[in-house]
């Protein structure tokens, strides 16, 4: 008797997992033809605009708390729904969304400066009460700068960027020419048309 259920059992299980396997496929292919959103289209979809630097921090401009908004154009005959819900086809010229990238937290504390009065003043701790150490900079001021052992290594650690501003922010570091950028592969990369050289 066990031995007549069990086939049929297995049968049974199988014919649903087949219904449930073809209603998953059906769903999947209905919920393929909708629009996904802007912010999730793929890389090589979407173009993001350079940001403006600030002269002043050589950051983004409106960078805070370490993130800076860009806009991001999805590329010609792509469709997708904007954040009010509508849905657009774009021509290549429109903005579709904004991304967040990284950027440094600045407040004001220049590089040049520190290391210039590290250099030169360090033995009487204006290096120390420059990036907001008081209690450091007198110190020094009153030992003459540890007798002069400790601005050599006060000024090693600030020309290595081992010690900084005393809010945790990061040094203003000028860039001269163009900025300084890592290389990485980004949309404009998938964006660039493939020339074949003749042989």
């Amino acid at each position: 008797m066990a031995s007549f259920w069990t086939p049929m059992f297995c049968l049974r299980t199988g014919l649903w997992s087949i219904v449930f396997y073809s209603i998953y496929c059906h769903f999947k292919i209905v919920l393929a033809n909708e629009v996904d959103n802007c912010e999730d289209l793929h890389i090589g979809q979407y173009l993001c605009k350079e940001p403006r630097i600030d002269d002043a921090t050589q950051e983004p401009e409106g960078c805070k708390d370490m993130i800076a908004w860009v806009e991001c154009l999805p590329a010609p005959n792509v469709s997708c729904r904007l954040s009010n819900g509508s849905e657009v086809r774009f021509s290549g010229e429109e903005v579709g969304f904004n991304k967040t990238i990284p950027c440094r937290n600045v407040s004001g504390y220049s590089y040049k400066v520190a290391v210039a009065l590290s250099l030169f003043l360090g033995w009487l701790g204006a290096d120390r009460f420059y990036l907001g150490y008081p209690a450091l900079g007198l110190l020094k001021f009153c030992t003459v700068g540890f007798c002069g052992i400790g601005s050599l290594l006060d000024f090693m650690l600030i020309s290595m960027q081992i010690v900084g501003p005393s809010d945790g922010s990061n040094y203003i570091v000028d860039f001269y020419g163009a900025r300084l950028t890592h290389l990485s592969i980004t949309n404009e990369t998938y964006r660039k048309t493939q020339t074949q050289q003749s042989p």
